[in-house]
């Protein structure tokens, strides 16, 4: 018999033959659900305070970084819009890493809102601006990342995937000569980039070496996702994961950032997600980032306390 005569009917008869003799089928039937990759040794996370879980105290940058330190932080993720008011009140940059680097922080990351991705051409060249400008206020604090949430970009669904990493690849550029590397940000109450897959496609199709991605397990669950998609992710590729829990009640179509809980205080899947993150060989770190004004009427130090314990509680459930 000729190769071309060979049928796929035979194929599979024949196949299913020898699957049968190596007692493959028609004895114990396949898992559903593979078995989870090994988790290697346990990887050594470092903790860092994300402001907005102090911001409604009003204490001001450097007393946020006080806080962090005393709380037991390794780092700090600032919000840049807190430099700008310290810098307007006659604070120096070069005065403020100092006060970092005597408190034993690391600008692990900062938050900012440059309109990098938006389709109008003149807001995105003021947009990349913007993004300019923060990386060298990141860069002279000693920071090496930055968030690059789609900005701008939120309200009307149907933004060109294609066209969005035509623009990140640009702003890794720019990112480049700073070298200050831009998340790529998963944004769940947005129309766009609020699905993992649209963020994991966005930031490979840039093709570029520092592109990488920042992930939320309250984003993530708000964007819809399902937590199943984590093992899609690669652990290199994630420098920072913001870490928070959500509640039952309300649902997630009127969930907001307000709701955000202390790790471990909510329903979220952690253990899941670590075991996950584990496997990804993930070891970057973990930012505390909560909006919920609650904590902000309660003494700032305490509740970075309190995060940090919840951080390091999650880490041991996966």
């Amino acid at each position: 018999m000729s190769d071309s005569s060979f049928s796929r009917r035979q194929f599979l008869a024949t196949s299913g033959a020898t699957f049968a003799a190596a007692g493959v089928i028609g004895s114990t039937p396949l898992p559903v659900q593979a078995e989870p990759p090994a988790v290697p040794t346990n990887p050594s996370f470092r903790y860092c305070l994300n402001t907005s879980t102090i911001r409604g105290q009003k204490l001001g940058i450097v007393d946020q970084i006080k806080v962090a330190a005393k709380a037991g932080y390794d780092g700090i993720e600032i919000w840049l819009n807190d430099v700008e008011e310290y810098l307007k009140s006659g604070g120096k940059l070069d005065e403020l890493r100092r006060v970092l680097s005597s408190e034993g922080l690391q600008v692990e990351s900062a938050i900012a809102f440059a309109q990098w991705i938006v389709d109008d051409e003149e807001a995105r060249r003021k947009g990349l601006e913007a993004a300019r400008r923060d990386m060298e206020v990141v860069r002279s604090l000693g920071g090496r990342r930055i968030a690059a949430p789609p900005a701008g970009a939120t309200d009307k669904p149907g933004l060109d995937l294609r066209a969005a990493a035509e623009r990140y690849r640009v702003l890794c550029e720019l990112g480049s000569q700073f070298e200050v590397a831009p998340q790529l940000e998963v944004w769940g109450f947005s129309k766009n980039l609020h699905k993992l897959s649209e963020v994991l496609f966005v930031a490979t199709e840039a093709a570029h070496p520092e592109a990488c991605i920042l992930t939320d397990v309250y984003h993530l669950y708000k964007g819809g996702n399902d937590f199943c998609s984590l093992p899609f992710l690669s652990g290199t590729k994630i420098h920072v994961f913001h870490m928070n829990d959500y509640p039952a009640d309300p649902p997630l179509a009127t969930i907001n950032d307000s709701h955000r809980v202390y790790p471990t205080d909510g329903v979220a899947p952690l253990g899941y997600i670590f075991q996950h993150l584990r496997a990804s060989g993930f070891a970057g770190v973990l930012s505390l980032e909560l909006f919920n004004p609650e904590y902000w009427k309660q003494d700032a130090l305490e509740v970075a306390k309190t995060g940090l314990e919840k951080m390091k509680k999650a880490t041991t459930l996966g």
